[in-house]
């Protein structure tokens, strides 16, 4: 559902918001993220990572040429995520329409009365429900103190 290039561009136009990035400074002020990010960057693996990224930003046709790849994905992630919002709109729209519309117009509306094979089946159940146990279960299993 989501792309990279959507999250992308999401990540940039919340970090214009000056809410999200207190609460981000916020974040970053906590001893246990602090703890979290020394242990990440005493990683093997996060610094080669780092290193290759320093000596590939010393080519400059390679920092162009990110720099380019990146400005397209940011321009298809911010369509993306204009299209979802867009249709997010429109369902959340149509979903409140459909509630208006089941929602009773006049609230001095009758009950709507059952017809006479509704009434007919109710009555069989309520005749049911007035027979003794044993009324039941005799016919079906024999006597009452026999081994059923």
């Amino acid at each position: 559902m989501f792309s990279n290039n959507m999250m992308l561009a999401q990540l940039l136009q919340d970090m214009q918001d000056p809410e999200m990035m207190r609460e981000a400074q916020k974040m970053m002020n906590d001893p246990a993220f602090k703890e979290r990010m020394k242990q990440v960057t005493e990683n093997d693996a996060f610094k080669t990572s780092m290193e290759n990224t320093q000596e590939m930003m010393k080519d400059k046709d390679k920092v162009k040429e990110l720099e380019d790849s990146m400005k397209k994905r940011v321009e298809e992630g911010s369509k993306e995520l204009e299209d979802f919002k867009k249709k997010s709109a429109e369902a959340e729209e149509e979903e409140k329409k459909n509630k208006e519309e089941m929602k009773p117009k006049n609230k001095t509306m009758k009950k709507k009365t059952s017809s006479k094979k509704e009434e007919g089946r109710k009555e069989k159940i309520n005749s049911l429900s007035l027979l003794k146990l044993d009324d039941i279960c005799i016919p079906i299993f024999g006597k009452a103190g026999s081994s059923w």
